[in-house]
């Protein structure tokens, strides 16, 4: 869904991307607050009201999305998917380099070596356009510090999603008022049907995120990761092949780059996963091994107390010999 989503997009026209995004914000409550009745989940709203902390994170979290989203719809309606893809293929390095510098996590050389090369890559797309990707980095940047702040929330997916949405409900239905005032609002105007596809902005914000989160609690991490690629390359060649946007020599040069950043990392992720497999296999075989151990000692032990005084200390006795 995430992949295909530039198709939906340029069906909003004529909304500017702005508007899309403050629909999307209003029309995004509406849905989560459906699914909340749903589950009946309301607990966490309590205990999110008594850490202030974590509602200052979650307003970051809210401008950091929404900046995503605006520029992402943008990107689309003026055609540049292929750049926005770029974004989404750089968001895992740029995740792991603030990783780095801002939680002084270790690197692996693998993971290393992928930073470098993505680094790179980003130096022959400046070169090629003439200025750095900013669609690109902005997108990926916005990306990863979202990530960081989720990270620091802890929070469940559909809970974090409602807190974002209901920080950002009241300046989007503001901006849609103001719109409206000043007839400049298509919301209706355009017919029913665009009323009913911008509506639907909450539902293609909300079900892939459910359908995530549910997937991330039955796979394996390694094989996540793997999936999320998935919608960039999607992305990627829809903008070559549906949408036509040229993709020079240095571009492919630049994406080459990044392609190979990214099969460094998962190459390193899956052998790290396969040796962390390996190594939790034999502790639990060397721990069945003592409890079978243990428990063979404490059945002879027990059998000895049972017999005649006579017959204990002559197994003992064999015992010893």
């Amino acid at each position: 869904m995430w992949g295909l989503v530039p198709l939906f997009w340029p069906l909003l026209k004529p909304s500017g991307a702005v508007e899309i995004l403050a629909h999307r914000m209003v029309w995004s409550l509406a849905v989560v607050v459906i699914a909340l009745l749903v589950v009946r989940r309301w607990a966490w709203v309590r205990e999110l009201l008594a850490q202030p902390r974590k509602l200052g994170l979650l307003v970051v979290a809210a401008a950091v999305i929404s900046v995503n989203w605006g520029l992402y719809i943008w990107s689309v309606n003026t055609g540049h998917v292929v750049e926005a893809s770029l974004g989404y293929f750089i968001n895992p390095l740029v995740t792991i380099a603030m990783g780095v510098l801002l939680l002084k996590e270790r690197l692996r050389p693998a993971q290393w070596a992928a930073v470098f090369i993505g680094l790179a890559a980003v130096l022959v797309l400046a070169i090629g356009y003439g200025q750095p990707p900013w669609i690109s980095l902005t997108l990926a940047f916005s990306f990863a510090t979202y990530g960081l702040v989720k990270k620091k929330v802890n929070i469940g997916g559909l809970e974090s999603l409602a807190a974002e949405t209901v920080v950002l409900f009241l300046p989007a239905l503001g901006y849609l008022v103001w719109l409206g005032i000043s007839g400049e609002l298509t919301f209706g105007a355009a017919g029913p049907g665009h009323a009913a596809l911008l509506a639907a902005t909450g539902v293609v914000t909300a079900v892939p995120l459910v359908c995530f989160g549910a997937a991330a609690i039955r796979v394996p991490l390694s094989t996540l990761g793997l999936l999320q690629y998935l919608a960039p390359v999607a992305q990627f060649l829809l903008g070559i092949l549906y949408f036509h946007e040229a993709m020079p020599a240095e571009r492919w040069a630049g994406f080459g780059l990044v392609w190979l950043a990214l099969s460094l990392l998962t190459w390193d992720a899956l052998r790290t996963s396969r040796r962390t497999r390996a190594r939790a296999e034999t502790l639990r075989r060397a721990e069945a091994e003592s409890q079978a151990q243990a428990l063979a000692q404490a059945e002879a032990q027990a059998a000895i107390r049972t017999q005649s005084p006579d017959a204990a200390r002559t197994s003992l006795a064999a015992g010893g010999e």
